[in-house]
This record gives C-alpha cells, sequence and structure tokens, in this order.
C-alpha cells in the first residue's frame, strides 16, 4: 500500500485539537514524546485519539494534536 503523505513531502496544516478531527483525518500530534503526521483510527472522550498508518499498525493513543492536514503539495 502507497502512503498518503510519503515521508518528507510537504503538506499544509490548519490548526486543531484532537476535539476537532475525525476518524481519517491526517493530523500532527505527539505520542510518546514523538511527533506524527499520521491517520486517527479511533476517537475516545477519554483517551483522545489513536492514531496509525494506512498499512493498519497503530502508534498509540494521544491528545496531543495540534493540527490537522488541509493540503497534500
Amino acid at each position: 500500500m502507497i502512503p498518503i503523505i510519503k515521508s518528507g513531502q510537504k503538506h499544509i496544516l490548519e490548526p486543531a485539537t484532537w476535539e476537532d478531527v475525525e476518524v481519517g483525518d491526517a493530523v500532527y500530534c505527539k505520542v510518546k514524546g514523538d511527533f506524527y503526521t499520521h491517520l486517527v483510527k479511533a476517537i475516545n472522550d477519554k483517551r483522545g485519539v489513536q492514531i496509525g498508518n494506512n498499512r493498519g499498525p497503530i502508534n498509540g493513543w494521544t491528545k496531543q494534536v495540534y493540527g490537522k492536514v488541509i493540503e497534500v503539495l
């Protein structure tokens, strides 16, 4: 499966919090000390958003969402 955003590919973000996003959105966030642009896989009121990639692996839960991808360049 080809990534939606390739490593190093530029993209435009708009400010967002975890409450602003939906399952399937690509977000810029922090999980376990690392920053990612990844897909939102699930949302939970207590845990925030679960992020992962389009191949299936999950990176974890976070409430530290800083932006939502609005355009891939």
